[in-house]
This record gives structure tokens, sequence and C-alpha cells, in this order.
């Protein structure tokens, strides 16, 4: 008689925190397993917690309600499949990253993270401790070896849970997104199934948490490394994996390939996805945005309308007298095709009072950035003004190009809750509105069609915050200062290897100095979807204060 192993795949949504709606959410994948006649359970990582959950898991009271949730969770399992959930268990004073195996409420197995990732966006080093490798579980005819998350990277975990009489290695994991993630986790696997001859799957979360995205595409290798599942990214949902013992060992049935779009889609989902996630996590159902009739802006308001429906999407022009009347009706045709609200609220008033009441003061000097940054700051202070007052979270839309040397006014264009395209360069920005305008997925809430008018796509960025003031009057093109960004943020390049490229030494000088001396402003930034391993935050920490720069 052949074994078989039924294995339920639960590639779901966490909100860290939420231990009652989290261990609700598992309650349910479980009973949809024991009625699709599964053995096993397989949640993610820390899914009883949510994750990542930083420094809320040293405390204490967090730890232990959130395993004594956990026992609950077991008690209310019998009479199915095994549970399998990630969550924290303190043990005396060290506190470890778990995976907890119940079979009818009873503790089956711990098995404990042994390799912490520290690198990028992690903390684990300095949350948990390290525990001891564990060894196999048995589950029905199989014996599974769980190797959590990090612990799959590396050849040692998986190595000796085969030595041990693993059979089938479940991977439970909280990888988070960013732009060509799936090759590279895939890689990992693959070597991991090819060294233990084992097959494995990889069971990853899905949703927004701060600034992560976690993407799921969740997948399960045969011996050999080939793939037998692949579940689709972004989305929740439960699958079932039949596993058949012959006489080389244990064999994944063919299922579901979801395809895996291409990086801007990618991308596009992320941003749209994280906006999403982080509203509905943080209790908001609107948001405004100043609405400039400039590409970024326009980008924010498809991204809004795509994450939440154009219903719930409020822009506000905010025109001076050097705004131009291309860019008011850029942004009232960008609305009306999106079908979001527009709202005007000149800002001469009171930028003249503010003038009236400084001039005084001021009387004798020459108008340069203070005057312009007025501008900006009383738009902050109106779109704030309209938050608090209609509960609509404020969006930021400066790019990642902007962010990085500083080209926004702390506290004027840089107010808000969150910001949708912090982590996307300008010239990113330019081919996403196009693929945008191209592409409809049936997870956007927003209408199908060029949204973004063309002629916002092609004209010159402008603030304008003066008279036929341009980008490119106080920045190099953006093309050249993308590319620059590039080899300094995510590649950590010398100046000298950007010379080398080609690039003009006092414009690499440059745009170096506008990026440490901008290190505050980013402090102070809006949060904003990770899409690539250097985004602002997490992934990139310097000084504040810091008076060191390269030589040539």
């Amino acid at each position: 008689m052949t074994d078989r192993f039924r294995l339920t795949i639960g590639q779901l949504n966490a909100t860290v925190g939420d231990l009652t709606a989290n261990a609700q959410k598992a309650q349910e994948a479980w009973q949809a397993a024991r009625e699709a006649g599964a053995d096993m359970l397989a949640l993610p990582e820390m899914f009883i917690t949510g994750y990542q959950t930083q420094d809320l898991v040293l405390k204490p009271a967090f730890t232990r309600q959130a395993e004594a949730a956990i026992l609950r969770l077991a008690e209310a399992c019998t009479g199915g499949p095994t549970l399998g959930i990630g969550g924290p268990w303190r043990d005396g004073d060290r506190l470890y990253n778990a995976y907890w195996i119940f079979r009818d409420g009873r503790l089956v197995a711990r098995v404990l993270k042994h390799h912490l990732p520290y690198k990028q966006l992690f903390d684990e080093l300095r949350l948990f401790d390290s525990g001891p490798i564990s060894g196999p579980y048995p589950v029905g005819a199989a014996r599974i070896g769980s190797p959590i998350c990090e612990d799959s990277w590396y050849p040692d975990v998986a190595e000796t849970l085969a030595e041990t009489g693993a059979e089938i290695l479940i991977v439970p994991n909280g990888s988070p997104y960013h732009r060509d993630k799936l090759d590279l986790r895939m890689g990992h696997m693959v070597g991991r199934v090819v060294e233990t001859g084992l097959p494995l799957v990889y069971v990853n979360m899905v949703g927004g948490q701060d600034d992560q995205l976690y993407d799921g595409a969740s997948f399960v290798l045969n011996p050999g490394g080939r793939k037998a599942v692949q579940l689709p990214p972004f989305a929740e949902m439960l699958a079932h994996v039949d596993f058949t013992r012959e006489s080389e060992g244990w064999t994944a049935a063919p299922g579901l390939m979801a395809p895996q779009p291409d990086a801007w889609e990618q991308d596009y989902h992320a941003m749209m996805l994280g906006l999403r996630e982080y509203l509905r996590k943080s209790g908001f159902r609107k948001v405004l945005l100043g609405m400039s009739g400039g590409i970024d802006s326009a980008l924010v308001a498809t991204i809004a309308a795509d994450a939440i429906g154009p219903a719930n999407v409020r822009c506000v022009m905010l025109p001076s007298e050097y705004t131009s009347q291309a860019s008011l009706d850029d942004a009232a045709d960008c609305a009306a095709r999106l079908g979001a609200r527009l709202d005007t609220v000149p800002i001469d008033g009171a930028r003249d009072a503010v003038g009236d009441a400084l001039a005084h003061l001021m009387a004798g000097t020459a108008p340069d950035t203070t005057e312009e940054n007025i501008q900006s700051r009383l738009r902050g202070l109106m779109l704030m003004a309209i938050s608090n007052k209609f509960n609509e979270m404020l969006l930021t839309t400066g790019n990642k190009s902007e962010v990085a040397v500083g080209y926004a006014t702390i506290y004027g264009d840089m107010a808000g809750g969150y910001n949708p395209i912090k982590d996307l360069y300008k010239t990113r920005v330019f081919q996403t509105c196009r693929w945008r305008n191209a592409n409809h997925r049936d997870w956007m809430m927003g209408p199908a069609g060029e949204v973004i008018p063309q002629r916002i796509i092609d004209k010159p960025p402008s603030a304008e915050l003066r008279p036929d003031q341009k980008d490119e009057d106080s920045l190099p093109p953006y093309d050249v200062l993308d590319a620059i960004l590039e080899g300094l943020v995510e590649k950590d390049l010398a100046l000298g290897d950007l010379v080398a490229q080609g690039f003009d030494p006092d414009t690499v000088r440059k745009v170096e100095k506008l990026l440490y001396q901008s290190e505050w402003k980013r402090y102070q930034a809006a949060p904003g979807p990770r899409i690539s391993t250097r985004a602002f935050w997490l992934d990139r920490r310097y000084p504040l204060v810091n008076r060191w720069r390269d030589e040539l």
C-alpha cells in the first residue's frame, strides 16, 4: 500500500499584536484543512503574533499572552490535522522564535530557530536567542523537518534534519518582498533540495506590516529541484498538496502553478498592497493627498484609488500664483479619470498673511528658499487640517530620488502618514505610470485605461514654488541623478567608482553631499513600502550628523 500525506499550506495574513484575530484565522484555516482531509496545516513563521514584531516581543506580558493564545488554539484544534504555527517561546531568561507542532491539542514538538537574521531590515539577533538545531517530528506516515526561514538559507540545518530522519522539509517563513526576491529564494531552496534529496515546502506569509510587504508566493519543490506547486504572490489562500511515498521517498503531486508577474507588476502590487494594508491595520478607510498636476501625485492618487477605491480618495489642489494653468488642468483631468474627488484650496491669502507677519524680521533680506518653503508648509498645514477634520490619512508623494537628496520640505510636502512611492526612484515613477496606463488587474479597485494623462508623464517636473521653476534647476537630470544614487545607495560605491563610470566629479560630489545632509529629513519622513534591498529606514541606517565625505 502506498503511503500518502496531505499538507495544507496556509499562505495567510497576520496582524502584528492581534493575537485573538490571528488565532481565529488559524483556527478557520485548520477547519478547512480538516474538511479537506489534510494530515497537517502549516502556517507561517511567528503567525500568532504577526511579523515583524520588533521590540514588542521583548515585553514579557506580550510573549506570555502569545503563548497562551497558541495553547488555547491547540485545545480547539482536536480531531483533525496536525497544526504547525509560529510563535515566541520563553524558557527562563531565553526567548526563542519557535514553530509549535500540535496533534489533538498535545504539543508534539517545538522547533527553535537556529540562524537569526541580523542584516538588512532584520534585528532577530538582538531579540531572540539561537536555539539548537531541532530534529524531525512525526506527522501521520511522514517525518517532517522544519527549518525556520533563515535556517533554510544555510546547509547545516537541512542536512542535520536529513541525517536524523526527516523525509519532507516544511519551511515556515516571514520572508519580506523586494524586487526579484522569488528568484533569490528559489535558488537557496533548490540548493537545500539537491543537498538533502528531500522535497521542500516553502510556506510564506502574505500582507503588509509598516514598511514591509510579505508576498506569499509559497511553493513546493520535489527531489532534484523540480517545482510541483507555485502559489500566487500577494494573495491569501489555502492550498492542499498531496505527497506519495514510493521506494525512493516522498514526492508531491503536481498542483497549482500560478504565474509570477514581472518586476513592474510586482512592485506596483507591493506599493498598492502596502498602502491598503497600512490603512486597514491602522484603522483608516480614506486618504487625501496634495494633487499638484505632477507625475508623483498622479501616481500616488492612482495607487490609492487601486488600493481602496476612488470614492475613498480626496485630491486637493493648493494653487498659488506660481501654479500654471496646465497643472490645474492636469490635476483635474487625472482626478476625473480616476473618479476621485478634487477640492481646491488657494494658498495665496495664507502665504501673504505669513509674509506680513514676518515682514519686520525679514526686512532687508532677499527672497530665497525660505519663502518657497513657507508655501510648501502652508500646504502641509492645510492638508493636515483636512486630515484631522475628516479622519482621512494624508499621503505624501515624494519619490526616492527626492527623498534621497532632500528635495522636499520638512513639515511641508513631507507631512503625512504614509508614502506609497517612497522606495521608487523618479525614473521608475515614469515607467510605472506607463505600465499602469497599459495594464489593469482584478486586484485594482481603480478604473482601467489611461488614468494618468500623457501630458503629465511628458512635461518637465517642477515644484512650482517660483516663476518658471524646473527640478533640473537644482538637481542633475533624473536619469543621471538616479544612476548616481543607484551607485551610492544601492551598491555603496565610492565616488571614484562612479567617476570611472563616466560621471562628472563635481556632480557626484554634490549628490553625495545632498544624500548625507538629508539624513535628518529621512529620519522624520513618513513610512512607505519597501520594494528594494536598500530602502530608507531599516535597510540603510546612517548617523544624522556625519562629517565624513568620500575623497576623489
